[in-house]
């Protein structure tokens, strides 16, 4: 996936959820959009180097849109719009080996006793397999994390996948690591204790929990390779 042409930046501080003041490099300071509804630990840290993009749209409030921010040297993809197409792009091109031999793919599918929309639904003759993609910039000691925050919505996306496998399709959960240092991904039980445990209980009913590590570069961004998924 090709980013818009983006330009650089400081981050000042990141307020009120959707909301950052960014220093560009002329010394002038802009009130940029963040597109990330997460706690962001440890990618909204004041000084840290982050890139824009910028709208071209006039009647647009806020002209910028935070991309990305750099930690420990490494580009971390901050916008959670991305992680589902980077995850087409990935099984389209065969990239996620465990998702190919389905004959469609379609985005945003009602599903679910409680009416949610999949990330994901491929369909073909090995039947449905229901993808819900997950977005992780959390990293501490190698260890990609989530949640980042406390996520009922995430958990409501566990039962649900859990709900699809007992009525006889298969689940996936796929984390989509946006950042090049995690080297496998774990629940974050500290922060969402409930989370980690319906993942747990999830896998052991038969959701799949897939993980792939993403190239983020000031260019471009694209899922590359697999990672373990640690539950013990």
């Amino acid at each position: 996936m090709r980013l818009p042409p983006l330009i650089s930046g400081r981050l000042i501080k990141r307020y009120k959820r959707f909301l950052a003041d960014i220093e560009l490099g002329d010394g002038s300071v802009v009130t940029a959009h963040c597109p990330n509804s997460g706690s962001m630990q440890g990618c909204n840290l004041p000084g840290l180097p982050v890139m824009l993009s910028v709208s071209p749209n006039p009647n647009r409030k806020l002209a910028y849109t935070w991309e990305l921010v750099q930690v420990d040297g490494f580009w971390v993809g901050l916008n959670t719009m991305l992680p589902n197409r980077l995850a087409e792009e990935a099984i389209l091109d065969g990239t996620i080996a465990e998702l190919q031999g389905y004959r469609n793919l379609r985005r945003e599918v009602p599903y679910g006793s409680e009416r949610s929309r999949i990330d994901i639904l491929l369909e073909g003759e090995k039947g449905r397999c229901y993808v819900e993609v997950k977005n992780v910039t959390l990293v501490e000691h190698g260890l990609a994390l989530f949640p980042d925050a406390v996520t009922e919505r995430g958990q409501k996306h566990l039962r649900e996948l859990m709900e699809v496998v007992q009525n006889g399709a298969r689940g996936v959960i796929l984390f989509t690591v946006q950042r090049g240092d995690g080297r496998a991904v774990a629940p974050a039980d500290a922060i969402d204790p409930t989370y980690g445990r319906l993942l747990r209980q999830a896998v052991a009913q038969g959701v799949e929990a897939l993980a792939y590590r993403a190239l983020v570069t000031p260019h471009h961004i694209r899922l590359t390779e697999p990672l373990s998924v640690q539950l013990d």
